[in-house]
C-alpha cells in the first residue's frame, strides 16, 4: 500500500511541464487536479484548461486559481469573512472541527465558513475559503510545545490575503468540476487528457485522504458524507480497491471513456505497488503507446515519475 506521507509528492510539477512542452494541444482536461499548479502554468500557455476533482476542498481550490481569471478579494469581503471569527455561539455548528482544532480554532473557522457563504460570487467565497484552507493548515504544523509561537488565525488570514498572487487570465472560458473521473471524461471535449494516476489502496478515502480531510470536513460542514462520498466513487478510477487487477480494470475502463480525446499523457508514480509495464500494457490495450518519460528519485524518495504518451 502507498503511504503518501512517507514518499513523494503527488506531482512534479517542472518534469510535467517538460513534457507537455513536446506536445501539442490548445486545451487540456486534468481529470484528478489535487492542486491547481499545473492548470495555472497551462493557463500562462494560453490553454484552456477543464479541471476536474472528486474532493471538494480540491474544486475550491480550482476555483479560485483556475476558473478565475481576474477576481480577487476586497478589503471589505475580507472584513465580511473575519467578522466576529472568534465569537463563541451557543453550540459549533460543525462539531467535526473538534477532531482537528481545538476550541478556540474550531469556533474561528465554524464562523469564517459561515460567513463565507455571505459573499456575493461564487470566485469570491472560493478564493476566501482557499485562503482559510491555508490558515488550517499553518496552525496543523504547530504542537502543543510551538503553539505559543503561532499567529491569530485572522492575523494569518490577512497576512495570506495580502500575498495572494494576483489571478491568471488566459482568455479562456476555463472550467472547475467537482465529479468522478469518469463522468468528467465522458463531457470533456479537449485536445489533451492529462491524467495522474490515483494510488493503489485499500483504505476509504477518509483514510487515504487523511492529511487534507479536515479541508473536506470544514467545507461540507460536518463528517457524515464520507460514506456518501465512497459510493459515488464506486466502480471508478480512485475507489477503494484491494487488488492490482481490479485497479487496472478500472483503469482501462476509464481510458475506453476517454477514447474520444486525441492525446493523452498518464503520469505515474512508481513505488512499487504498480509498475510502470503494468499501464503501458494497459493504455495499449485502447491505443498506441507513443513514449515514456522518467524522472529518477529512487535515491531521495524511493520513487521514480513517469509519463507516458498516447
Amino acid at each position: 500500500m502507498l503511504d503518501l506521507t512517507k514518499t513523494s509528492p503527488r506531482n512534479w510539477l517542472a518534469f510535467e511541464l517538460n513534457v507537455l512542452r513536446r506536445l501539442k494541444f490548445q486545451s487540456a482536461a486534468l481529470p484528478l487536479c489535487h492542486t491547481p499548479a499545473l492548470g495555472l502554468y497551462l493557463k500562462r500557455w494560453d490553454i484552456r484548461v477543464a479541471a476536474n476533482d472528486p474532493l471538494q476542498s480540491a474544486w475550491t481550490k480550482g476555483v479560485a486559481e483556475i476558473l478565475n481569471n481576474g477576481e480577487r478579494l476586497s478589503a471589505d469581503e475580507v472584513n465580511v469573512v473575519l467578522e466576529d471569527a472568534y465569537v463563541p455561539r451557543y453550540k459549533l455548528n460543525n462539531q467535526a472541527l473538534r477532531n482537528w482544532f481545538n476550541e478556540t480554532d474550531s469556533w474561528w473557522f465554524d464562523n469564517v465558513r459561515q460567513n463565507i457563504d455571505r459573499l456575493q460570487t461564487p470566485v469570491s467565497r472560493a478564493v476566501a475559503a482557499t485562503i482559510a484552507m491555508a490558515a488550517g493548515d499553518y496552525v496543523r504544523t504547530f504542537t502543543d510545545d510551538t503553539m505559543e509561537l503561532r499567529q491569530p488565525l485572522s492575523n494569518v488570514f490577512r497576512r495570506l490575503w495580502t500575498i495572494q498572487p494576483e489571478p491568471v487570465n488566459n482568455g479562456q472560458n476555463n472550467t472547475c468540476q467537482n465529479r468522478n473521473v469518469d463522468d468528467f471524461l465522458a463531457e470533456s471535449r479537449v485536445d489533451l487528457m492529462f491524467l495522474r494516476l490515483p494510488p493503489l489502496h485499500g483504505q476509504t478515502h477518509r483514510s487515504s485522504h487523511n492529511r487534507v480531510a479536515w479541508r473536506e470536513e470544514w467545507l461540507r460542514g460536518g463528517n457524515d458524507f464520507w460514506d456518501a462520498f465512497d459510493a459515488d466513487q464506486a466502480g471508478k478510477l480512485g475507489m477503494l480497491t484491494e487488488t492490482k487487477s481490479q485497479y487496472l480494470h478500472l483503469l482501462e475502463r476509464t481510458f475506453a471513456i476517454a477514447g474520444h480525446i486525441k492525446t493523452w499523457a498518464i503520469a505515474h508514480l512508481e513505488d512499487g505497488s504498480l509498475s510502470t509495464q503494468d499501464v503501458v500494457d494497459t493504455i495499449g490495450r485502447t491505443r498506441k503507446v507513443e513514449a515514456i518519460y522518467t524522472k529518477d528519485f529512487s535515491e531521495l524518495t524511493g520513487t521514480k515519475a513517469v509519463i507516458i504518451t498516447a
